[in-house]
């Protein structure tokens, strides 16, 4: 005498299921034929039988499947598996999708950060052109210092940086550094400063001034420039935003160095005269990218319109 089957169900067996056969499953829920589900699975019937046959063994033993004159119907189990089944398969479906938006430059998100004069032109215009390329594609954007913005990149937590050198070359074991461009320093004087009229200044005739700088230690600013002069700059007022600090300059309380990413959009009232300084050369800016790490498909085209607003600022 044939016994019940053994539907108890083995710890851990679950986690072996094969979703072919969650696959061979559902198509055979999908029409009650072991015969359609063969041909759309490009498979003899026999093989699916046998896929559907290991799909019991691993679930208990129990028939999912009765077979009728003509074709089958799900069994009580059959019925509590096919809502799981298809769960499976759905989250599965979801997934594939997921990673081909991953794989696709028209579509996913990308992540980057960008120092604050690089968001007076470069930035701005390179989102515009890659948006105009790419417009499903989602770009979120934080502003801070070259350090941190790097940092953040090495950890995965941004797809691509916009970073520049200050005193001294930048860290490149976690990144690779692509030269966008090299900077022109200006400074900016009160309108009234004895020296607002020269065709260009260098530092160390700056050297008994007030400077206005983002940091009360030169070191790591653009003020490095004068560190490796011959002065130390006495730094005044520590103001970090670029707008406030050319109020202060129109205030008379001192100077402040000025990038040319940002000599666009200074103020009327104040008097930028470019840096003469042998030794002292321009800043370089670079986009960073992770080294080591696969890249978001969009991280190359936004490198490409960094590039291109590049050429057009140098021009």
């Amino acid at each position: 005498m044939g016994g019940m089957p053994n539907t108890h169900i083995e710890e851990g067996a679950l986690a072996d299921l094969s979703t072919f056969w969650l696959r061979a499953f559902l198509e055979v829920a999908r029409d009650g034929s072991f015969t359609a589900a063969a041909q759309r699975l490009s498979l003899t019937q026999s093989a699916v039988s046998r896929q559907i046959a290991s799909l019991e063994a691993a679930l208990g033993g129990a028939p999912l499947f009765d077979r009728l004159p003509r074709g089958v119907r799900l069994t009580a189990h059959g019925r509590a598996v096919l809502p799981h089944a298809q769960a499976v398969a759905g989250q599965l479906a979801r997934l594939g999708r997921e990673l081909t938006e991953l794989n696709d430059v028209s579509r996913g998100l990308l992540r980057f950060g960008a120092f604050a004069t690089a968001d007076a032109a470069l930035v701005p215009r390179a989102i515009a052109a890659f948006r105009a390329r790419h417009p499903g594609v989602t770009l979120t954007r934080e502003e801070g210092f070259s350090g941190p913005l790097l940092a953040r990149l090495a950890e995965g937590e941004i797809d691509l940086a916009v970073v520049s050198t200050t005193g001294g070359p930048l860290p490149q074991d976690d990144c690779e550094l692509h030269h966008l461009l090299d900077e022109a320093l200006y400074v900016a004087l009160p309108a009234a400063h004895p020296l607002a009229g020269a065709r260009s200044l260098a530092l160390a005739q700056l050297a008994d001034e007030d400077w206005i700088s983002g940091s009360a230690e030169p070191a790591g600013t653009l003020l490095d420039a004068a560190l490796r002069g011959s002065f130390r700059p006495r730094v005044a007022h520590v103001v970090g935003e670029w707008t406030a600090k050319q109020g202060y300059v129109a205030a008379g309380l001192g100077v402040t160095l000025v990038p040319a990413l940002a000599a666009q959009g200074v103020r009327r009232d104040i008097a930028l005269v470019p840096v003469r300084e042998e030794g002292a050369p321009a800043r370089a800016v670079y986009a960073a990218t992770a080294r080591g790490r696969s890249a978001a498909p969009s991280v190359e085209p936004f490198l490409a319109a960094l590039r291109e607003s590049a050429r057009l600022l140098g021009s």
